[in-house]
């Protein structure tokens, strides 16, 4: 339940803050006061609809399994959003992301708004208020619907799983073809770790190999002059070691290079350049030579799974066909219950849709492909007439039967419902059935409703007014008096006659 809320700079409305109770909530007003726009600030909240004010926060009562979204839950719960530079949603001071907050949302309120958007009439969630029909009777049947589904789940990995091994197999001589010829390009090669800086480092004294030689000779004139050195530094009386060290370093540098140099010599140059070429050109595909071992080292897996491929797509065809024939089995059990308690489902929705003047409804079982509800698909006709071709007004009061059905299966406490104008383009007396089929779903939901006729609104357990002026838009509740005057408003236009209050009276007595 939602049990405050309050909306800040939302179009026309500057602030809201309001407390609501438990039952049927209605909102009326003139034409173009904001009244669903006010519905739209309390769905931005919950990430169901465009987000247009400033903020948005409300205090949520209901149980909700925080947990599951890796939340902390309290006994009150307090969902805010932001509109600043960036949109930001919150639920208990902690920052989640939009479709977090959708997603949790759906697990307590559900919009029904004049568009025909709704899952209430679609094949699986039919199935699932008929599996709860069932299981009111025989609780056996949850248990066999779950088992069922993981069964399913479980199955169709496995052959998931076969179908890529066969595309695999479809191709694999050209994959193994491809696996083989990687393999042999770079055992062409045959690249070592840390080569590649040792041929660069080639390469480069191989530019330089003149210059090194004629810069070493001319170098080694200054060991002419070592022994004049030493004899001087005797003669000051100075310590000389350090100018021997020096000169036998330095005599071992250049020797090693002369030696470099002539190892360079014995070397293929062409050869050399050769093997920098390909080592450039494997580090280029591959990016370095430990990527191009390592992408190696895949494709000698890939070619031993390809050997074990036979095996493997043996041993997952027997398990599947294991499971399909149990899947077969209890599907088969699964469809014989749906088919025994349609009827009932038909007879539950119908006591609805009588009292909301709607003609019966056909629901029809056919078989389909096997899925995760088993082998069974139900379709939805209304009084023999596809649904599609049905009137607005008409397609949200069947709707309306349908979550009727649905609270008194699938709910064991409710949640909150938004109607956006659920009686629109409907006579007094449709209005008047939609009101009692309304106060039977909130003994369950806490339900939020747009109502422009005065029979919904006078059954109403709490009744807010909304209004504009050149200040923006307010939103008021109601005392009885006057919801009398709204009432006969509504009625009557703005001009309200005598008649017309006697009316309202009449209504709420």
């Amino acid at each position: 339940m939602i049990e405050r809320l309050i909306i800040k700079n939302q179009l026309s409305f500057k602030e809201v803050d309001i407390t609501f109770g438990e039952g049927l909530i209605v909102f009326t007003g003139p034409s173009g006061t904001g009244k669903s726009v006010f519905m739209q600030g309390i769905l931005s909240l919950f990430g169901q609809a465009e987000a247009n004010a400033s903020s948005v926060e409300a205090v949520v009562t209901d149980s909700i399994r925080l947990e599951e979204f890796g939340l902390q839950s309290d006994d009150i719960n307090i969902f805010k959003y932001t509109k600043e530079k960036a949109i930001r949603y919150f639920i208990n001071g902690r920052s989640v992301s939009k479709k977090s907050m959708l997603e949790i949302s759906k697990t307590f309120l559900s919009s029904l708004a004049v568009v025909r958007d709704s899952e209430e009439l679609e094949n699986q969630r039919v199935i699932r208020v008929l599996d709860a029909l069932i299981a009111k009777k025989k609780p056996l049947h949850a248990e066999e619907v779950s088992e069922f589904e993981k069964l399913y789940f479980e199955y169709k990995e496995l052959k998931d799983k076969l179908e890529k091994i066969e595309q695999k197999e479809r191709k694999i001589e050209e994959l193994k073809e491809f696996a083989s010829f990687e393999i042999s390009k770079i055992d062409e090669i045959s690249p070592k770790i840390g080569e590649d800086e040792e041929l660069m480092s080639f390469k480069r004294s191989l530019s330089k190999k003149e210059k090194i030689e004629e810069s070493a000779s001319e170098a080694n004139e200054i060991f002419a002059y070592e022994s004049r050195v030493s004899e001087f530094l005797t003669l000051v009386e100075r310590d000389s070691s350090f100018f021997d060290e020096s000169m036998n370093e330095l005599r071992a540098i250049i020797e090693e290079e002369v030696d470099r140099l002539n190892d360079l010599e014995e070397q293929d140059v062409d050869a050399l350049l050769e093997r920098i070429e390909k080592i450039s050109a494997l580090k280029s595909r591959y990016g370095s030579i430990q990527e191009a071992l390592e992408y190696k080292e895949q494709k000698v897996r890939e070619l031993e799974e390809y050997d074990n491929i036979s095996f493997e797509k043996e041993k997952l065809i027997s398990v599947c066909k294991e499971k399909l024939e149990i899947l077969d089995v209890k599907s088969k059990k699964i469809s014989k219950a749906r088919k025994e308690s349609l009827g009932e489902l038909n007879s539950k929705i119908d006591s609805f849709l009588d009292m909301l003047y709607m003609p019966k409804i056909d629901i029809v079982m056919s078989q389909v492909e096997l899925y995760e509800l088993g082998v069974d698909s139900l379709h939805v006709e209304l009084g023999r007439v596809n649904i599609k071709k049905i009137s607005s007004g008409e397609y949200n009061r069947l709707r309306l039967a349908f979550i009727a059905t649905s609270s008194e299966y699938l709910m064991s406490s409710g949640g909150v419902l938004i109607l956006d104008e659920i009686d629109a383009n409907l006579s007094g007396k449709e209005s008047m059935s939609v009101a009692k089929v309304l106060k039977i779903l909130s003994k369950k939901y806490q339900i939020f409703a747009i109502s422009h006729q005065p029979q919904l609104s006078s059954q109403a357990d709490s009744h807010f007014l909304i209004t504009k002026d050149e200040s923006g838009s307010k939103v008021v509740l109601l005392s009885e008096e006057s919801r009398v005057v709204e009432l006969a408003r509504m009625v009557s236009g703005e001009d309200v006659s005598g008649e017309a209050i006697e009316f309202a009276k009449k209504l709420l007595g």
